[in-house]
């Protein structure tokens, strides 16, 4: 048998740079080493992408998992065939799209839940593109969750020594602030702490932010950290966890960068956000554009794996062949160390 997990990519939105950074991920020798990619999306849209881009790799159309070819130069296609490639236009955000992206994830969830598939990774969508189609979603995260009726789940990022979970995520600011409750701060805490051990983090240490300015300065300047932080901290250590806080924003990031936690706790969508994309973001001035994005979203709690890219379509990129791939690489990595260690528990 081959050793070599099958991974379903759903492409992300056609008019996106998610086609791109899909075959330029692919047709690297270091991503094909570690695993069978097959990828949810359609053929037409792939084969000009491929052609505009100048990579090496001819698309194979499949309608069955087991029809793949995994061959050196080879893109094994599940082909969805619901873009009009004479309608479509790179950059453009539109209804089309939107209902195109949406199948495209659920159908590799789909694939992933009979099993037909070890894990699944996902390219950008455009949230108002799936708004569009009728679908209203705030993300994949959340289609994720209700395809899988999974009720217990948080948001991952990872960027070398950085790994955050959110305890909210795509709300308004001030409903964020409502979400700050001991049970799920506490949750948040338990999905970090599992993570950890399944990325091979033995005994992990978790810092956990506060939510208001120097975690309240003992209660100056709110009392969520009391009434609702500190006692989840605490919950966690009685279950024998390793968590420090609450530990205001602003000092928790660079001693997580710098290694001092394993994982990192966080209130609110920006709170882990900004930080984390300013490690995994590299911006060019010269060329003015991003010559590097890094950085890995994956979704606890699935009964399936779920990686992804951590950055949003870039409509205005798309189509110039000027996007990096770097994160979608390390979103099939991730996929792959977490399928490895599946099979150790």
């Amino acid at each position: 048998m081959n050793p070599l997990p099958i991974l379903g990519i759903s492409m992300g939105d056609p008019a996106s740079i998610g086609p791109e950074v899909t075959v330029k991920a692919i047709a690297d020798p270091a991503v094909t080493s570690t695993c069978r990619p097959i990828v949810v999306g359609d053929a037409e849209v792939l084969r000009r992408t491929i052609e505009s881009c100048g990579v090496d790799l001819l698309v194979h159309v499949i309608d069955e998992v087991e029809n793949a070819d995994f061959a050196d130069g080879t893109l094994s296609v599940y082909d969805l065939g619901n873009v009009d490639s004479n309608e479509l236009e790179p950059g453009e955000i539109s209804a089309m799209c939107g209902a195109a992206s949406f199948e495209y994830v659920t159908t590799n969830i789909d694939l992933a839940m009979r099993g037909r598939i070890d894990g699944t990774v996902t390219g950008p969508i455009n949230k108002e593109s799936i708004n569009l189609a009728g679908h209203r979603f705030s993300g994949h995260t959340e289609i994720y969750a209700e395809q899988t009726g999974t009720s217990r789940y948080a948001m991952l990022l990872v960027e070398g020594n950085l790994r955050v979970v959110h305890v909210s995520t795509h709300v308004s600011l001030r409903e964020a602030c409502d979400l700050v409750r001991k049970e799920r701060v506490l949750e948040s805490i338990e999905l970090m702490h599992d993570a950890c051990l399944q990325l091979g983090i033995p005994d992990p240490r978790i810092g956990v932010a506060g939510l208001n300015p120097h975690a309240s300065d003992g209660g100056l300047f709110g009392d969520e950290e009391q009434n609702e932080i500190l006692p989840a901290i605490e919950a966690a250590r009685g279950k024998g966890m390793t968590v420090e806080g609450p530990v205001p924003s602003d000092t928790l990031f660079p001693k997580a960068v710098g290694g001092l936690y394993d994982g990192c706790v966080v209130m609110y969508h920006d709170q882990g956000h900004i930080p984390f994309k300013i490690v995994g973001f590299d911006w060019d001035r010269e060329a003015r554009k991003m010559s590097s994005v890094r950085g890995v979203n994956i979704t606890l709690g699935l009964p399936i794996i779920r990686t992804s890219v951590d950055h949003g379509t870039a409509m205005e990129i798309a189509g110039r062949n000027i996007a990096s791939a770097d994160a979608m690489k390390l979103a099939i990595d991730y996929a792959v160390r977490l399928h490895q260690a599946r099979q150790v528990t």
